[in-house]
Order: structure tokens, then sequence, then C-alpha cells
């Protein structure tokens, strides 16, 4: 297994599939890795974005423009074997799933994606009407506990945030100035996924994604808000198990 470090590879042996995942704000590689021990045949390869884990020196990229670059770097060589693969983003990793689909579309490697998944994101010419990036320390600390993304001890300690701040305001920061009027579409499928309590998403914004693909659409509702990926993480592995194989 070759050294990556822009995806954490844990799997061993020879993958039927790859499933790239790009997470949700001020979330890292970790939230994914548990995945792993799920699938038999398909390699979990979350990726491991700077300013976090064991990157928490780095800056944080406040650009998707150079975040997306950044991961084709260390995306571009797993493609060359051919193996084939799926795109996954949740929340803001949406918006890098697709930029990263509509780049690799222009690339010369050997395939294509089999399929992108999509959950909690608005369509990408939707642009956000109620930014938070741009807020002081406790108002922004204020308005990311509605996401329930971050444990609320790590929200109540100066300390503990003074780490974490940096990655969560580059990571809306990215999120909320991304917009693309025109409509590129993609050539694979789109699932899409939605948390059927989720207050910051519309089952709208999130059917106009349909617009983005060549190929099939389909949505599914999972049991949960927001951060449905984390209070129910099993229905989502299940969805992804019948999406891809195990």
């Amino acid at each position: 297994m070759m050294s990556n470090p822009y995806f954490v590879r844990t799997f061993k042996g020879t993958a039927q599939n790859r499933l790239f995942l790009f997470p949700y704000a001020g979330g890292g590689a970790s939230a994914f890795n548990p995945w792993q021990k799920h699938f038999t045949d398909t390699e979990i390869l979350p990726a491991h974005y700077p300013g976090r884990e064991t990157r928490i020196k780095e800056r944080p990229l406040e650009s998707l423009t150079l975040l997306v670059e950044e991961l084709w770097a260390g995306m571009e060589p797993l493609l060359r074997d051919g193996t084939p693969y799926y795109l996954f983003g949740h929340s803001p990793g949406t918006k890098v799933a697709y930029e990263l689909a509509l780049l690799i579309q222009q690339s010369n490697v050997p395939c294509q994606s089999k399929g992108m998944i999509i959950a909690a994101g608005k369509a990408p010419c939707l642009k956000e009407t109620h930014p938070i990036h741009q807020l002081d320390d406790a108002h922004f600390i204020r308005e990311i506990g509605r996401f329930s993304a971050t444990p609320a001890a790590i929200l109540a300690s100066p300390e503990l945030m003074s780490l974490f701040l940096p990655a969560l305001r580059a990571d809306f920061r990215l999120d909320e100035t991304y917009h693309r009027r025109e409509i590129e579409k993609v050539k694979c499928p789109i699932l899409t996924l939605m948390g059927d309590q989720d207050p910051e998403l519309t089952l709208d914004e999130l059917l106009m994604w349909r617009n983005y693909t060549q190929g099939d659409f389909a949505v599914q509702t999972v049991a949960g808000a927001h951060m449905f990926i984390l209070s129910n993480k099993e229905a989502v592995i299940k969805i992804l198990q019948d999406y891809m194989g195990p």
C-alpha cells in the first residue's frame, strides 16, 4: 500500500471498489475510519484535509478551488489503476465531490466515477443566504453549535476551540463563498441523501441536484437532522452497501 498524505488508507487486499469521502465542516478522516470494517470489497478513502488531526499544524485551506487541486494530487495516482470508484460528500463535502467529478471528467484517467453520493448539501447554484464564517468567534461558535457536529464539551472549552476554530472557520468560508451559476453535468449517476429533520436544507434544494447529472438520479431520506451521518451512521452505511456492494 503506497503512502498518500491526502487520503487515509487502511484497507488490506485488492479492492473491487473505492469510496472517496469528503467530510462535513470541521470533519476529519477519523470520522470515517471505522467505516472500513463494514465493507469487505470496497476501500474506504476519507480525505485528510490540512489543519486537522495529524495535519493540525498546517494552515487550513479557505478556497474550495485550492482544496480540490490538493485532493486531485492525491486522487489521480489512485485512479490510474482503473479500480471502479464512487465519490461521497456531506454538506460542504458535496461541493468538493462535485468539483472533483468535473475535474476528473476533464482528465485522461482510465475510468470515470460509478456514482456520486450527495448528503445534506445544496445544489452548487444555490449560494448560502445566511453565512456565518465572517462572524466574531463568540457568535461563530454559537452558530456552529446548531449543527451538532462539534461536541458540547469542545464548544464550551476556549482552549480546545482555539485548536478547532481555524479549520471550522476555513470550511465554512469555502462552503459559503462557493457559487457556481452555470450548471455543468457529471456523467455518473447521483444519489442524494437528506435527514428527515434537517433544518438547514429543503427537499427542493436537494432535488435541484437532478439537473447536474446525465445519468440516473435518486433521493433517499435518513432519520435524523443535518448531521445524520453521525447520529444515524448505521442507516447511511446500509444505503452505501446496497448502492455499491459490501
